[in-house]
């Protein structure tokens, strides 16, 4: 009696355990699923967006629908714009456009922010090796930094090409030229660090490497 009662418990438990592991196994692949068909969604949604501007206009011209053709009219006139807001006139009447929109109440707000957000990705391609803390502006008070390159002195001593970039808009900020030894490693990755300067330090790590290096 007390070998079938244990037997029985022993099946139970091996039956309770697989289906652990077939639910973990379906949540795992659910998880993996979830962000690919998302993807897939946002970019069926964003050349549909583009085709259903375009093809109205194109379509009656050839006499069929050509599929992601409103995707490729957007890559021409990204280019266009490009080309255009890169020469003097551009600039300037994109500068004055800027102007112009800043005084909307609420729309200049959106527009500052989404630029913001722009801006910190694309300065992400601006050469940035790793990202820094060191004691500025003044003695026991860090800031984040972006080392750009690396010096060296008439005497032989090392510096760090530092970009040390304004919250919550990274695209501008002060160039210093400081001691290595004077410079502390942060974990942090250039991501990382663009994300805890817009954010104002409110997403920042719970852990910093703050700490005194001793100098040689």
């Amino acid at each position: 009696m007390g070998y079938c009662s244990s037997q029985l418990f022993s099946e139970k438990t091996m039956l309770k355990n697989l289906r652990v592991r077939i639910r973990n196994k379906i949540l795992a692949g659910v998880f993996a699923l979830i962000p690919i068909a998302v993807t897939i969604y946002i970019i069926r949604l964003f050349i549909s967006f583009f085709d259903n501007i375009v093809s109205p206009i194109v379509d009656p011209y050839v006499g069929f629908h050509i599929p992601g053709l409103g995707i490729i009219v957007f890559f021409i006139i990204l280019y266009l714009l490009g080309l255009f807001i890169t020469n003097f006139i551009g600039r300037r009447l994109f500068s004055l456009f800027e102007k112009w929109i800043n005084y909307i109440p609420f729309v200049g707000t959106i527009y500052r922010t989404a630029k913001q957000i722009v801006s910190a990705f694309s300065i992400q391609k601006a050469g940035f090796e790793k990202v820094v803390f060191v004691e500025y502006p003044r003695k026991g008070v860090w800031t984040i930094a972006f080392v750009t390159g690396e010096s060296i002195g008439k005497d032989g001593r090392k510096y760090y090409n530092l970009f040390i970039p304004t919250t919550p808009n990274p695209t501008s900020g002060w160039a210093l030229f400081i001691p290595q030894e004077d410079v502390v490693p942060s974990e942090m990755s250039i991501e990382q660090g663009l994300k805890t300067l817009i954010s104002g330090g409110a997403i920042a790590p719970k852990k910093m490497s703050f700490y005194k290096r001793e100098r040689n």
